[in-house]
């Protein structure tokens, strides 16, 4: 397995490589945005690890040019900004997961290899509910005829709802599912991502899809 480190602290970036060489994998580092495009698009890495605060061009915008190439290398936030809304952006933006420095090597390995672990995920021919279809193969999503732009994470969102209609899915499984993580209870980042996407699919529609469980969860279903 081969792991490409975007880190512009040298120690941290050193500690990391050391760590997860003793662990076998193999590991490039690079301390700047540019050069780890430029890396990315030229190497197959398993996985990267990328800092979002870094000089010339930070790693928002590394994984904003990583997607718009194309690639869909899973990408591991470190970071030391640790609010909601810069945990949504990350994710949202494409990311697997989001770990906020300072944090023990052995959490980062978890992590790591919990998103390893994932096998390529089934790709179903197109989904539908009411006037809403989607295509995971062509990852296009219609309502009543009108294409909605979803971000990476928000489609994820709803093929897993549009997997499960009728069904009432908790905050904790929502997470689990399309981020692959646990957040901690008193986190808002699952309702945050449900009202993005039901503004997209929902509000500029009549009939809504999407509704709240109370005390429960979410269920896409047509009422």
């Amino acid at each position: 397995m081969r792991i490409l480190i975007i880190e512009d602290e040298k120690k941290t970036a050193a500690y990391l490589q050391k760590g997860l060489g003793e662990q076998g994998f193999l590991v490039d580092i690079c301390a700047d945005g540019d050069e780890g495009v430029l890396l990315a698009a030229s190497m197959d890495y398993d996985l990267i690890l990328l800092d979002v605060m870094m000089p010339i061009r930070d790693g928002w915008s590394v994984l904003q040019e990583l997607r718009r190439l194309g690639m869909q290398t899973p990408v591991l936030f470190l970071t030391a900004r640790d609010s909601v809304d810069d945990r949504v952006k990350g994710l949202e933006l494409g990311a697997d997961d989001y770990l906020v420095k300072p944090f023990a090597f052995i959490e980062l390995l978890a992590r790591i290899r919990s998103i390893l672990r994932r096998g390529p995920a089934r790709k179903a021919e197109k989904m539908a509910l009411a006037d809403l279809t989607l295509d995971p193969v062509r990852h296009k999503a219609v309502r009543d005829g009108r294409r909605l732009d979803l971000s990476p994470k928000e489609f994820a969102l709803l093929l897993l709802f549009l997997q499960r209609p009728g069904e009432v899915l908790s905050r904790t499984l929502i997470a689990e599912q399309v981020w692959d993580v646990h957040f901690d209870s008193d986190t808002n980042i699952v309702d945050v991502a449900v009202r993005r996407l039901r503004g997209k699919i929902d509000d500029p529609f009549s009939i809504k899809l999407l509704h709240t469980v109370r005390g429960v969860g979410y269920v896409l279903e047509e009422r």
